[in-house]
């Protein structure tokens, strides 16, 4: 499976909230970084985004781009909270996704102040 392939099924993965198929994609050790998490072990990362998914109304896929090992999925992350842009950018190593690096403004979901 090329590394397009296999971002676009885990991100299908977590669409469908299939959180089991999205682990499996991981490497234990994968590395995440965003705006508002960071991780360093595939369990961690799958129980935020288990937390995160109910206030996830929707995900409108805008793009994917890939070159090698690189994957990029242009997405547009539908809340409550309101709409937001996201970047994801994904590295896939020994046939399992490696790092995880994402962009998106995290302003609107702040905790009030």
């Amino acid at each position: 499976m090329s590394a397009r392939e296999l971002v676009e099924r885990y991100h299908e993965a977590w669409q469908r909230h299939d959180f089991e198929t999205a682990r499996s994609l991981l490497r234990d050790d994968v590395s995440f970084r965003g705006p508002i998490d960071t991780f360093e072990r595939a369990d961690d990362y799958i129980d935020a985004l288990r937390r995160l998914q109910p206030m996830v109304e929707g995900v409108e896929l805008q793009q994917i781009v890939s070159e090698g090992d690189d994957v990029v999925v242009l997405f547009e992350l539908v809340t409550p909270r309101g709409r937001a842009p996201v970047a994801e950018w994904y590295r896939v190593a020994g046939g399992k996704i490696a790092n995880v690096r994402v962009y998106f403004d995290a302003r609107p979901f702040a905790p009030p102040e």
